[in-house]
């Protein structure tokens, strides 16, 4: 009586758990395709071994011991503290090669048993490594477009009651099973192909140069449109666990620097679209020596007069600045913000920071002199590349994004994006205007080296001094850049491309501008195919 009556449930409970083995189903992982669909992170399927210790006698626990410590690589000790648990079930080690798992089956230790689980696996490894960030064990995301979007990516785990004979011996019968709901896949804006050009230049950049780190970002103007973004130095993603903060941070949205005459194009937009100057204006330089309050600003090279084209085509530090006197410190400071720095771009990416840009009531009497010329404000690559963008698109400052949609395993969109015009920044006369004067940059100013053979293109080069911990101008340390767009009358591209500390040449011009070149050159060629008609290849 009190067996059948008082004690009934609990030990039913305990017959149950004697008799059920209780697992957890994975969901699937979803797979993040490119823009032309090639997989860039995928699930495979793997052995994960576990041990039922309450299944073994001592002898059994001893060889598992002794003969799993070599084929897994850990210590006996540890295997010892988790085979002597009063448990039914615990994981020896998840996600392990087949090679290890065929030598743990050769072995027929009893208790020692596998479940099928699926691990991420990314199949170009270097490739857009800070961009698409890895998963852990779990299938957990933890850093890039994997941790961003882990709520679409992970799915819904489920769970299966296996029954046991009276020895604990698993059946195949299951008393309960609810179905993992797998998780969604992601389509990018990222192309493979112009990622690997991108790539295959900023590496031979930043190698070539010894620099300290190295950004690229290829964007499309008119739509915001991510087709490829780098940095360096960079690290593998199936080997994720050796890495350090160095190689995972995503420089090109999480690290901010003075950009230098990059900046210039500011001041220029400005006054031409409050029509305070024209192209044919005439600035007088000081011969390379003028006193902004208690500073004097040197050109590198000395001008007498300029014309308002030429002093952004040889960018003359005094003749923007004098354009800058001209237009005022209120309407900079509008500019700048309406140009998009100060503020984040909204990419969907953790990480991304604000920059820097004081108000013009914290100016100093030297910041007029200093900030039309890219110093005393903080800006990102990504935020460059947008500035650039609205050029390049007929004044439009564009949000940028790198996820195109979400899919569920059907095919079906669960969740798709679209470019957004976050501001009218500037006119599409002052555009075009604009693309015609940083056309000359290349064609007769300091951008040469970033001239291409058949196709036209407009940017700028910039070299900034690094400030030091002290709050002073290191004489020393330099970040090179170029940005620019092409074809310069219709661009499909920008690109914006950094050198952080390069030696020993440190000029934008010497240091960006080829890579610039290259990558453009190469992408456009890309891109004229991608677009030519079927009928082109088949009459081929």
């Amino acid at each position: 009586m009190y067996l059948q009556f008082f004690r009934a449930s609990f030990l039913a409970n305990i017959g149950r758990k004697q008799h059920s083995l209780y697992v957890e189903l994975e969901a699937r992982r979803g797979t993040i395709y490119d823009s032309n669909q090639k997989p860039e992170a995928v699930n495979i399927a793997t052995d994960s071994v576990y041990a039922a210790p309450n299944e073994m006698k001592d002898k059994d626990k001893e060889a598992a011991i002794r003969q799993l410590s070599p084929i897994l690589n850990i210590s006996e000790s540890n295997l010892q503290n988790k085979i002597y648990r009063k448990k039914s079930f615990v994981w020896i080690q998840r996600k392990i090669s087949a090679q290890q798992a065929q030598q743990i089956r050769q072995l027929k230790i009893k208790g020692i048993d596998f479940i099928k689980e699926s691990k991420r696996c990314y199949p170009n490894a270097y490739l857009a490594s800070q961009v698409i960030g890895f998963a852990g064990l779990d299938n957990q995301g933890l850093e890039g477009l994997e941790l961003y979007y882990d709520k679409y990516l992970k799915g819904k785990n489920g769970f299966a009651l296996f029954l046991r004979d009276a020895r604990q011996k698993k059946l195949d019968l299951k008393d309960k099973t609810l179905a993992p709901r797998d998780g969604y896949d992601l389509e990018l804006t990222i192309d493979e192909v112009i990622q690997y050009i991108a790539e295959r230049e900023l590496d031979n950049s930043f190698r070539v140069n010894k620099a300290k780190g190295a950004s690229i970002i290829v964007m499309e103007p008119h739509t915001g449109e991510i087709l490829a973004m780098a940095s360096r130095p960079t690290y593998d993603l199936n080997e994720y666990s050796k890495v350090d903060k160095e190689q995972v941070r995503n420089r090109a949205i999480c690290d901010m620097f003075e950009p230098g005459s990059v900046f210039k194009v500011v001041a220029a937009s400005a006054a031409l679209e409050e029509k305070m100057a024209s192209e044919q204006d005439k600035f007088f330089c000081e011969n390379g020596a003028y006193r902004v309050g208690n500073h004097i600003l040197h050109d590198h090279t000395p001008h007498g007069w300029l014309t308002f084209t030429e002093v952004v085509e040889q960018s003359s530090n005094i003749g923007t600045t004098k354009i800058a006197q001209l237009i005022g410190p209120d309407m900079l400071y509008k500019y700048v913000r309406k140009f998009g720095f100060g503020t984040k771009t909204g990419i969907d990416m953790r990480g991304e920071i604000n920059g820097s840009i004081k108000e013009p009531r914290f100016w100093s009497k030297t910041s007029i002199g200093a900030i039309p010329i890219g110093h005393e404000v903080g800006v990102t690559a990504l935020q460059l590349a947008c500035a650039y963008s609205v050029i390049a698109n007929g004044g439009k400052l564009m949000k940028p994004y790198i996820v195109k949609s979400i899919k569920d395993k059907f095919g079906q969109v669960i969740k798709s994006f679209s470019p957004v015009v976050t501001a009218q920044v500037i006119s599409a006369d002052t555009s075009a205007r604009m693309r015609k004067i940083l056309t000359g940059v290349i064609e007769e100013g300091t951008g040469k080296m970033a001239k291409m053979e058949g196709f036209s293109a407009a940017g700028k080069t910039g070299t900034a001094q690094k400030i030091e911990p002290g709050g002073k101008y290191s004489h020393n340390k330099f970040i090179g850049s170029f940005i620019g767009f092409a074809p310069a009358e219709e661009p499909l591209i920008t690109i914006v491309v950094t050198i952080d500390e390069p030696r020993p040449y440190y000029y934008g011009g010497v240091v960006a501008a080829p890579v610039f070149q290259k990558v453009a050159a190469d992408v456009l060629k890309y891109l004229r195919t991608k677009q030519l008609p079927d009928e082109y290849y088949a009459s081929n």
